[in-house]
């Protein structure tokens, strides 16, 4: 419970919360948005076509896809700006408390399992394109293929971050320091992330039947966190996820549409690709984790008690 605990190193009083919440938001959807509202309107030829364009996405003004995502990545970042302010100024304690139980963040530990999951993803790929290689068109653009790169590499886990420690983070800490239970932070933690990306074009797609693979990764991710006293794992596993999925394969309905590699042609329908990662290669690698990291006490980790550390006062030891 030492991860879930570090919340009470500050202030814990409900409106700490509610203020660091809106400074996040306030950092996401309004501050971090102007870049984008700016470009697009620099970009729409009119008024009208930038209003429509704005009630579906900006990058149909046609937009270059690289910049796109660096003004989406944009809005995320001063949302992580938000809630690493609320952290410092607002709970009063140290922003590696957000992120880890340990003194400092172990960066071993994040790229273990980037590397992991990463390579389970482009495992996953060729999978899929030797099985229906008719639903993948060649997309390799030299210069506009190695920007994407540098920007998936270096810009991305900014996005994967701030989603990881609003849930993963700060949302976990809060709800089991308020519930007093692990289980019920992890439960809805899980469920709030998978219904937050409801509004990806994927859900609409595909259904709601897609939640299932959303909350199944935010309840795996939960369980890297409460099961290893931290974020790392789960920051390795959401960044390798997501920049697999910018630069090898895109398709005109996903969210991340990028000039990766490839581009899957094929019509949108619920299959295998969606239920192999929640039940096959979410235990798996759970599996390789626990044995990795000597993983024990599963069962007061994550259906345990969370109880406030008894704070001793040294003096009181004094004879």
């Amino acid at each position: 419970m030492k991860f879930i605990q570090q919340a009470y190193s500050g202030y814990n009083d409900w409106w700490a919360y509610i203020v660091t919440l809106f400074m996040l938001f306030f950092g996401w959807q309004i501050i971090g948005v102007i870049p984008l509202v700016g470009t697009a309107y620099y970009v729409a030829k009119d008024k009208q076509e930038f209003i429509n364009s704005a009630n579906d996405s900006f990058a149909s003004l046609g937009i270059n896809s690289n910049l796109y995502l660096i003004l989406i990545i944009t809005t995320f970042l001063f949302g992580l700006i938000g809630l690493f302010a609320g952290i410092k100024f607002i709970h009063k304690r140290k922003i590696v408390s957000l992120i880890t139980s340990r003194t400092k963040i172990d960066w071993s530990r994040f790229f273990y399992s980037f590397f992991v999951w990463g390579s389970i993803g482009i495992v996953m790929l060729l999978v899929s394109y030797v099985i229906s290689p008719k639903d993948f068109v060649w997309n390799f653009k030299p210069v506009s293929f190695f920007i994407l790169v540098l920007v998936s590499f270096f810009l991305l886990p900014i996005q994967t971050s701030m989603e990881e420690l609003l849930f993963r983070g700060y949302l976990m800490q809060g709800f089991g320091t308020w519930f007093k239970k692990s289980a019920v932070a992890l439960i809805l933690t899980s469920v709030i992330f998978g219904l937050l990306h409801g509004v990806n074009p994927e859900v609409e797609k595909l259904g709601w039947i897609s939640m299932v693979y959303y909350i199944g990764t935010g309840l795996v991710l939960g369980i890297f966190t409460l099961m290893d006293e931290g974020t790392e794992l789960s920051l390795g596993f959401h960044a390798a996820n997501n920049i697999t999925a910018a630069v090898f394969v895109t398709a005109n309905w996903t969210v991340f549409k990028t000039d990766a590699l490839f581009v899957d042609i094929s019509e949108p329908s619920v299959g295998w690709e969606m239920f192999v990662p929640v039940f096959v290669l979410y235990p798996l690698i759970l599996w390789i984790f626990s044995k990795k990291y000597n993983w024990t006490n599963w069962r007061e980790k994550l259906l345990g008690t969370v109880r406030k550390p008894i704070v001793f006062n040294e003096d009181e030891f004094i004879a």
